[in-house]
């Protein structure tokens, strides 16, 4: 037998509370889960009830509403007179190769706006209530001649107009047919028959 000397010896440190560690784990690990019906069921958590919003001790001022800009009343809603809503550049354009200066430009721009709408202003201030009021009178007349004389006659006329068309189909009938059916009779036993003799004046009368 050999003998192995002291010195070829080597000190390995064996951890035990690891070993027994790592073994627990692996078996933990390792281990398969417990049939569904061997398995405990956990209990679930009762929710917590909603806790009270706290009341502030001072009480709340509820802020006063915001007055919101009035919007302007549409006053042509069917767009009656949209070929009326001019502006600067449907009116006053300078091209590239003319330009004046810039404020010249705006000058005149804005003497156009104001002047446009103040002279309306002023107009409308002076005509549109007696326009108004022309307008107004001569519509009713035109409603009160619709409602009173156009279409009274009318409904009239196509309620007697049968009647008058039977009388006047029969006067036709009776007076008049037989007239005239006895006047072209007579017109068609009338002959016009012309000669050489009568051609011969009648060419000499066309070359003169």
């Amino acid at each position: 037998m050999m003998m192995v000397s002291d010195d070829c010896l080597v000190e390995c440190k064996i951890d035990d509370d690891s070993d027994e560690d790592n073994a627990g784990t692996e078996e933990q690990i390792n281990t398969p889960p417990p049939p569904p019906e061997f398995a405990s069921k956990a209990s679930t958590p009762a929710p917590k009830p909603p806790t009270p919003p706290t009341a502030c001790a001072t009480p709340t001022t509820t802020p006063s509403p915001t007055p919101t800009p009035t919007q302007p009343v549409n006053r042509d809603p069917y767009g009656i007179n949209r070929h009326l809503k001019v502006k600067v550049s449907d009116v006053l354009v300078e091209p590239t190769t003319a330009r004046g200066k810039d404020q010249v430009w705006l000058y005149s721009v804005a003497g156009f706006e104001k002047t446009r709408i103040w002279t309306y202003r002023c107009l409308s201030l002076l005509f549109a209530v007696p326009f108004a009021l022309l307008c107004g009178i001569f519509l009713a007349v035109l409603a009160c001649l619709h409602v009173w004389f156009v279409v009274p006659c009318v409904q009239l006329s196509s309620t007697f107009l049968p009647c008058l068309r039977s009388l006047f189909v029969c006067a036709v009938d009776v007076f008049i047919a037989p007239c005239c059916i006895s006047l072209a009779l007579c017109c068609s036993q009338i002959s016009v028959l012309l000669s050489n003799k009568d051609w011969r004046p009648m060419r000499g009368k066309e070359a003169v």
